[in-house]
């Protein structure tokens, strides 16, 4: 899991110069429950530790029951789990915030959680800190979605109402290889069409004519990025393209690039 733990080192270790100091411990799990890494400050250290927010401990709801990690991996959302809603007595002095991660494929891969001991804390922090939790779980996903298509153009999908960025890669020849959970619920995406090769335009919908058109757009995007390389210089776009000065003219006038 070091990939997951260096994609998150920098988010969480932000994440924490914001809560770190009141009180608050952050605890990243694996899709196990099992603690891989955490912030906390030294004078609260001994406290988490018996609580077991710790590293190797595990936080399933199989084996602590109702719990922010737990929770959040089984039901795949975020939960704010707050004192007694805990299904262990030992865990009702702590108040959670806790957002699932998910792969470049879609599946939850991990948790990010933010723990507190505090008596005095309230709904509205409680609301603060999930927001604050849930968004640093959206930029590690799309750091992970990037790091699994190197090279890749990452196109952002537009959706209403997604919490997460919708983002989809696209190769060379404008076929998707991938797509994050939020663009495959937006797209109607999934692995059996993404492995078949699917034309990110067809899944955008983009209004490009019918399917014989599609040489002429090459054709005329290939024109126009020559054109773009040399600064308009119709002489060296020619060469460029290996074709004579007189054939380009004669096809920048059929694509109107004139």
């Amino acid at each position: 899991m070091d990939h997951l733990v260096t994609a998150c080192a920098d988010e969480v270790d932000r994440l924490y110069q914001t809560v770190g100091r009141s009180g608050c411990c952050i605890v990243l799990s694996d899709r196990d429950g099992i603690v891989l890494d955490r912030r906390g400050a030294a004078g609260d250290d001994a406290d988490f530790r018996e609580l077991g927010l710790w590293q190797q401990n595990v936080w399933t709801e199989a084996s602590v029951g109702t719990n922010g990690i737990g929770t959040a991996l089984a039901d795949e959302r975020a939960v704010i789990i707050h004192r007694d809603q805990h299904f262990l007595s030992a865990n009702i002095g702590l108040s959670c915030a806790t957002a699932p991660i998910r792969d470049h494929m879609g599946r939850v891969a991990a948790a990010l959680d933010i723990s507190t001991c505090r008596t005095d804390v309230t709904d509205m922090t409680l609301s603060i800190l999930s927001q604050a939790v849930r968004d640093v779980a959206a930029r590690v996903e799309a750091t992970l979605f990037r790091n699994a298509f190197p090279g890749a153009r990452i196109i952002m999908v537009p959706t209403a109402h997604a919490a997460t960025a919708a983002l989809i890669a696209v190769d060379f020849d404008d076929l998707i290889l991938g797509a994050t959970k939020a663009a495959r619920t937006a797209l109607k995406l999934d692995d059996q069409r993404i492995a078949q090769g699917l034309p990110a335009a067809d899944a955008l919908l983009e209004s490009r004519g019918d399917a014989s058109s599609d040489l002429d757009d090459a054709e005329r995007a290939a024109l126009r990025r020559a054109l773009s390389r040399t600064n308009g210089n119709v002489s060296q776009a020619a060469q460029v393209l290996g074709i004579s000065r007189a054939t380009l003219h004669r096809k920048m006038k059929r694509y109107s690039l004139q």
